[in-house]
């Protein structure tokens, strides 16, 4: 999924792809529960989208959880309207590999989501993860109001203090709201369950994080 040999660097807006108005059409089922993978989903669950490297195992680490509805792949985070995947993976959209997940609050915490972003992958790494390489396999969590962007950056705080015990440098996660998520090809989503040895990059630092 990613290449050795070039320095990562985020592109410049003015520099980005321009993309194009129509979005990517995908299958609107969950592979795994077949719930719908686009709103209007059921009113009282809650979305979030975490970057944690390439999407594929990302996505598998939600899935699986107890409260969670639904899960997309897609890129969120840049500039390019409605990318491809060969637009995000050339470095020149901004945009991040993403995981929207859809859960229900009254079965699983937020909190208990961002336990598992920060203990599936390395938030250290910048513009990378592990040896996935590039602006599109960064570190982000996006939100979508201001009491989940509090506790993501409480949250960040306080893995950080875990994580400086353990000797690792600072997070570079990004913590933003109001991004939006653009859906993946249709084979991308969840990928992994239907390509059960398919490529998964994902890799933690072991360190714990705080409930």
């Amino acid at each position: 999924m990613g290449l050795f040999g070039r320095k990562p660097a985020m592109v410049a807006p003015e520099a980005a792809l321009a993309g194009r108005s129509a979005s990517i059409v995908v299958t609107n089922r969950h592979h795994v529960n077949g719930n719908v993978l686009k709103a209007p989903f059921p009113d009282g669950l809650a979305t979030v989208q975490f970057g944690l490297g390439c999407f594929w195992g990302a996505e598998r680490c939600f899935w699986q959880l107890p409260g969670v509805y639904s899960t997309a792949v897609g890129y969120s985070g840049g500039y390019t309207e409605n990318p491809g995947y060969e637009e995000v993976c050339s470095g020149q959209t901004g945009h991040t590999e993403a995981v929207l997940v859809v859960y229900d609050p009254q079965v699983i915490s937020f909190a208990a989501l961002l336990q598992v972003f920060w203990q599936a992958h390395d938030p250290t790494q910048g513009l990378r993860q592990g040896n996935d390489v590039g602006s599109q396999y960064r570190s982000a969590i996006y939100v979508d109001d201001a009491a989940q962007l509090e506790q993501a950056r409480e949250s960040l705080a306080a893995y950080q203090q875990a994580l400086s015990a353990a000797a690792y440098p600072a997070i570079t996660t990004e913590v933003a709201a109001g991004k939006r998520f653009y859906y993946a090809e249709d084979y991308h989503q969840q990928y992994l369950a239907k390509n059960p040895g398919g490529y998964c990059g994902l890799g933690g630092t072991g360190v714990s994080c705080p409930g």
